[in-house]
């Protein structure tokens, strides 16, 4: 019997998606990140059904990661209600095997399992258009892996709109530091203006724009 491992933060979710999956064994549940993963490397599922945002935005995309460097035979299924191209593109980046929305009827879930199974790559119409520049959005991604966590922090403060000095501060360092790092960053990211390198920032989901300066209080 094929074996099913499910990965979601919402106990109801995961009881509703169990009663479609009866002619599979379902061996282990878990509705975090390291539950998840390590779950998933005990029970060795033939397929985990992996929720997107679980304990932490990009939860889903760290737990494929981690399985796919352990055990990269696991197939591993997105299984979430974003339809984000962001999203999108950071799971693929991380090795999922497939990408499935929430709005799949339940009763078609078992021959998205199979077509996994076969070796295929079952992907939501919702989301499928992101894949005409899903090339596009890995790179980006993969450009903001070259940063260092220091550098990161500034592009946090300088995308959410902090100036050079009010970065300086919060970071507790000079202003020629921050210039610094912000020509590393330029330089690494390709990018020539803070308004490019906010935009790569969005783009990629490493900042919400909604959010406005939300470490003013930090």
């Amino acid at each position: 019997m094929v074996s099913i491992f499910l990965v979601d933060d919402h106990d109801t979710v995961r009881a509703g998606t169990r009663s479609f999956l009866s002619e599979f064994d379902i061996v282990g549940e878990a509705d975090n990140t390291m539950d998840a993963i390590a779950g998933i490397l005990e029970t060795k599922p033939d397929v985990a059904l992996i929720d997107v945002h679980i304990d932490v935005p990009k939860g889903g995309a760290d737990v494929v990661a981690a399985v796919k460097d352990a055990a990269p035979e696991i197939k591993c299924l997105a299984f979430t209600v974003s339809t984000s191209r962001s999203d999108v593109a950071t799971l693929l980046a991380a090795g999922i095997d497939g990408y499935i929305t929430k709005s799949t009827p339940g009763n078609e879930l078992p021959g998205v399992i199979h077509e996994v199974l076969d070796g295929g790559t079952p992907i939501s119409r919702e989301v499928a258009s992101h894949l005409l520049d899903i090339d596009s959005a890995a790179e980006q991604i993969s450009l903001i892996d070259r940063l260092t966590p220091r550098e990161r922090e500034v592009v946090l403060h300088i995308a959410r709109g902090y100036t050079y000095r009010e970065s300086a501060t919060k970071l507790g360092m000079k202003v020629k530091t921050l210039e610094t790092h912000m020509s590393h960053i330029f330089e690494k990211l390709g990018v020539a203006t803070r308004a490019e390198l906010s935009f790569l920032a969005y783009e990629t989901g490493m900042v919400d724009p909604s959010q406005g300066r939300p470490l003013d209080d930090a």
